[in-house]
């Protein structure tokens, strides 16, 4: 038995002998094995134990206009962050960083003694002015941080600001072209990576990171800043002149489809969106608001009946007493004595309803309800801006003889300002209905990479290039000589039609409420914009589309024409005098002449004198420009 003892332990020894020399063989492998073949993973999830972010904002993608034109961009705001574990003396950081931030001291200590790593100063050090963050710095306070972040700039203020929206607080979109388009436009952070230990204090050992963001991508808009601008000026003038409720004004090319303005008042700036009613903001109304349209929308009509060869505007005429009778329903026209015997061209610029019942009924029922539709009411036209409404036509039960007369003249219907550009853009354009669209492309500003690009879309030939010819002609005639005179502009080939209508309330017309509008192209022979513009209850003012509307939309197109390059034409219809009109002139060749020789020249005008000399080299108004008589005509004298 004491023989087998010594035995036993020799056999435990070596066994724990060998167990021990195996555990150290690899204990030993797993060393080398984690050394040469982990080392980067492991170290990789220390780093990720260790480190600590700070973000740094990389710029929201720019908006432009059509020319590239910055319409909105971004201005560094940086934010301040704070890292508690690396101050041992908050309340003396706090009390020290308040005075500079302005903000209370006991509420920044309550932030700055949180137990977490690292601390968001907001809002109040949130988007600081780039000159206080650099004074801030300055003051040197240990576990303090600068981040890169970036607010919204708007170098044109609130030029824009219905359509194109607002961001907030966290930079998302949350109207209009920033809310539709935020997933391009959102740009992806970078990080400074800060690695400390588990008191946020810095690991000297380690170097800091930094881990590249993008920049978001720009969207390049079909609009024409210049033409913006226009717009948005007669829109403010308007607005104050005539205390109206609301104001919308949309120009395109009627040759594309490309929108060059969209504009709605009141208005207001992106920065300061909380300060409006979410009825301001959340409404881009050239295409959600919807009314009747009113006489503008007897543009489709005339179109039909020219298309099915209904009327000869020259040789067909028409007796007006003021009414029609359909179906024992008087309805009246505007002029409540008549137009009398006229032909169907003077209908069209007297805008006379019974004569447009009459080229409804000569259309027919079913035919005028398809044009309407191909003309693109009733739908969305497809441009695809955020709000878009499809419009009210009657439905085919409902749409009796009655419906179809007030629809000639454009009642009992509703549409969109954006259908009614549509509609009379393939009128007037050789019969094409094109699109409308407002982005040009989606793209990145730093490799010019293009992400979407939208081209013209032709929807359907409507009309023939034939009948839209003779639209033209007619709608010219009627700013030359009809409803229209207020838009006229000399040398300026201006076409187009006046919209008076009804304000309707639950069902109900309300009285003395109007909205009056006008749609004009030019030039007539070959138009390149078409504008319309509709002011919602005017005030103190005689309530007339023509009075308001049509003097806004020449406006806009004379003052735009030098941006789209609208050359002038002497060969338009000669404007007719009509009493009350003011009484003008063309103004006579001066240049060239002596001083003295101008007491010879038999001219109704005053002249001004400017500079000296004897002789004139230069004049405002220059040569063959319409002058009232009693209009001054200045004269610039050198030798």
């Amino acid at each position: 038995m004491k023989a087998g003892v010594p035995f036993k332990l020799k056999i435990r020894v070596r066994t724990m002998i060998l167990l021990f020399l195996c555990l150290g063989v690899a204990s030993l492998g797993k060393l080398v094995f984690m050394q040469f073949f982990q080392y980067e993973w492991l170290t990789l999830k220390a780093e990720e134990n260790w480190d600590r972010e700070i973000p740094f904002s990389q710029t929201r993608g720019n908006i432009r206009d059509r020319d590239g034109e910055l319409i909105v961009g971004n201005k560094l705001a940086p934010t301040l962050y704070f890292m508690p574990a690396q101050n041992n003396d908050v309340e003396s950081a706090a009390a020290t960083l308040s005075k500079a931030l302005n903000m209370d001291e006991k509420k920044l200590i309550e932030q700055m003694s949180k137990k977490t790593f690292l601390v968001k100063l907001a809002p109040e050090g949130k988007n600081i002015e780039l000159a206080k963050a650099i004074e801030i710095q300055s003051l040197q306070i240990p576990g303090l941080y600068t981040g890169v972040d970036y607010v919204r700039d708007y170098p044109n203020d609130d030029l824009l600001s219905r359509f194109i929206g607002f961001t907030g607080y966290d930079h998302e979109g949350l109207a209009g072209i920033e809310y539709q388009y935020n997933k391009y436009l959102t740009s992806t952070e970078s990080t400074l990576r800060l690695f400390t230990d588990a008191k946020g204090s810095s690991l000297p050992h380690v170097n800091d990171g930094w881990e590249e963001g993008s920049d978001g991508a720009s969207v390049e808009l079909t609009i024409d800043l210049n033409v913006q601008q226009i717009v948005e000026r007669a829109l403010s003038q308007a607005m104050e002149k005539y205390e109206a409720e609301q104001a919308m004004a949309i120009a395109m090319n009627p040759k594309t489809g490309a929108i060059l303005s969209i504009a709605s008042f009141p208005t207001f700036h992106p920065l300061e969106y909380d300060k409006v009613s979410p009825s301001v903001y959340n409404q881009n109304l050239p295409v959600s608001m919807t009314f009747e349209p009113g006489s503008t929308f007897k543009i489709i009509t005339l179109a039909a009946a020219l298309e099915e060869g209904k009327v000869d505007l020259q040789k067909d005429s028409f007796f007006d007493p003021g009414y029609s009778i359909v179906e024992g329903t008087r309805l009246r026209c505007w002029q409540r004595r008549g137009h009398g015997q006229q032909t169907f061209l003077e209908v069209v610029e007297n805008s006379c309803n019974p004569g447009f019942i009459e080229l409804g009924q000569r259309v027919g029922r079913d035919k005028l309800a398809s044009y309407i539709r191909d003309f693109g009411f009733g739908k969305k036209t497809g441009s695809s801006i955020a709000g878009e409404s499809t419009g009210i036509l009657f439905s085919e039960e409902s749409y009796g003889p009655v419906e179809h007369a007030t629809t000639s003249f454009g009642q009992g219907i509703s549409v969109t300002p954006i259908q009614q550009v549509q509609a009379v853009s393939a009128a007037v354009n050789g019969g094409k209905l094109f699109q409308p669209y407002v982005v040009n492309r989606i793209y990145n500003e730093q490799t010019n990479e293009v992400i979407i690009e939208n081209k013209p879309t032709e929807v359907r030939q409507v009309i023939s290039e034939e009948t839209s010819k003779t639209v033209r002609e007619t709608l010219e005639s009627v700013v030359a000589n009809g409803s229209g005179r207020n838009a006229f502009r000399d040398t300026m080939r201006i076409g187009g039609k006046t919209g008076t209508a009804q304000k309707a309330v639950n069902g109900r017309y309300v009285d003395g409420q109007y909205i009056l509008s006008f749609i004009g192209f030019a030039p007539a022979n070959d138009p390149e914009i078409v504008v319309y513009v509709a002011i919602d209850s005017p005030k103190h003012v005689v309530q007339f589309g023509g009075v308001i509307a049509a003097p806004i939309v020449g406006e806009i197109i004379e003052d735009s024409a030098p941006f789209l390059g609208l050359k002038t034409d002497t060969d338009q219809i000669e404007k007719e005098y009509r009493w009350g009109d003011r009484i003008e002139r063309r103004v006579p060749s001066l240049v060239g002449l002596e001083k003295n020789e101008i007491v010879m020249i038999d001219e109704p005008f005053k002249i001004e004198w400017h500079g000296t000399g004897t002789k004139i080299v230069s004049q405002i108004p220059k040569t063959d420009s319409l002058l009232s008589v009693d209009g001054t005509i200045h004269l610039y004298l050198g030798e």
